[in-house]
């Protein structure tokens, strides 16, 4: 069992990490959080039922109170109604239960009418709830062992990335230890270790709400893929009124700026622009040293000067190291990023340049 360790300059416990799912249970059932390992990111779990511990998912993320939640569930019980003995859905479409026989567990949210046991508390209010199902052993082990302890069969964890809002989201334990250790308890709180998450970025969303479903992010379940498996063509558009987590315009940011280039060729103008600026006023070591990172594909070259924060040779390599030298370039206090995104319409590549264009949004 693992022991949180006393931080003696500010005299409470140090956030633990572990890999022991009985204690993350524990601390659930108590009204704790619990760093959630999954194959997309890491999510901040609390129990979905429990409208005092999703009410700290929103303070400790610093998350608007109308801004929905995912609902992280076994595939046994996801799409039970209420009259089948389950409550988080209702009225749910014959497609999208085809889509969840064939992709969860995985990488994909529904976004459906909500039942009677999806509280306003994770539903942002609105009219629908997100479900999905985790494609990750540590996660799926204790969302049974949950349902399980808690005698409530079904019973699920909402869990949005363990970050703070709008920020990048965590894909290791440490991360969130680093971006949420001061903002949770340690007597309370749990991080549970499930390695670096499998995909890098967040699961494609489907709004489900209508006769066919419509894209409103983008992950590594294609859209392609959604339409040959629900045996119906994708709606040009979500339903009106229809929310989801993730989709603002701006999110995934990091501190530094980041800058889209095209191409090699954009990358060339934009870099040297970037390393050749004046000094800052009050010159420090930091200040110093490279400002610039470079995000791309490894047949791209890194000029002098510049960073280089990852170099992967594919889109599904981009995906699994992009937050983790976004946060590589905080941590390095680079002023900028130029990211190039991976060509290709692929679904990785689109979502990673979708991750890239709103972390962009935020430039400052």
């Amino acid at each position: 069992m693992s022991r949180p360790t006393l931080d003696t300059t500010r005299q409470r416990p140090v956030l633990p990490i572990g890999a022991d799912v009985d204690v993350a249970v524990d601390r659930l059932l108590h009204g704790g959080l619990v760093g959630l390992p999954t194959e997309t990111v890491y999510g901040l779990a609390a129990d979905a039922e429990s409208r005092t511990a999703v009410a700290r998912i929103y303070a400790v993320k610093g998350r608007p109170a109308d801004h929905p939640l995912i609902v992280h569930l076994t595939p046994a019980h996801a799409l039970l109604t209420a009259t089948d003995g389950g409550g988080w859905a209702r009225d749910v479409p014959k497609y999208a239960r085809r889509l969840a026989e064939q992709l969860w567990p995985g990488p994909l949210t529904l976004i459906l009418p909500r039942g009677p046991r999806a509280g306003d508390h994770v539903t942002g209010g609105g009219d629908s709830v997100g479900l999905r199902c985790p494609a990750h052993p540590v996660a799926a082990a204790l969302l049974e062992a949950f349902a399980r302890t808690a005698g409530r069969p079904g019973a699920g964890l909402a869990a949005p990335s363990a970050n703070r809002f709008g920020r990048v989201s965590p894909t290791r334990a440490h991360d969130v230890v680093v971006e949420l250790g001061d903002l949770l308890d340690g007597a309370r709180d749990y991080v549970l270790d499930g390695g670096s998450s499998r995909v890098g970025v967040e699961s494609t969303i489907l709004d489900c709400t209508g006769p066919a479903p419509a894209l409103l992010r983008p992950g590594a379940v294609s859209l392609a893929e959604v339409v040959r498996i629900g045996g119906v063509e994708a709606a040009p558009a979500p339903r009106p009124g229809v929310r989801a987590p993730g989709t603002l315009a701006t999110h995934y940011a990091p501190r530094a700026r980041v800058l889209l280039a095209a191409d090699d060729a954009a990358a060339d103008v934009l870099l040297p622009q970037l390393t050749q600026l004046p000094e800052l006023p009050e010159p420090t070591e930091l200040a110093r040293g490279p400002r610039v990172g470079l995000l791309a594909l490894e047949n791209i070259a890194t000029p002098d000067g510049v960073v280089r924060l990852a170099a992967p040779e594919q889109a599904k390599g981009y995906a699994h190291a992009l937050y983790a030298a976004l946060r590589e370039a905080d941590a390095l206090g680079l002023t900028e990023v130029v990211a190039v995104p991976p060509p290709g319409t692929d679904a990785l590549a689109t979502a990673v340049t979708d991750r890239l264009r709103r972390a962009a949004a935020g430039a400052r």
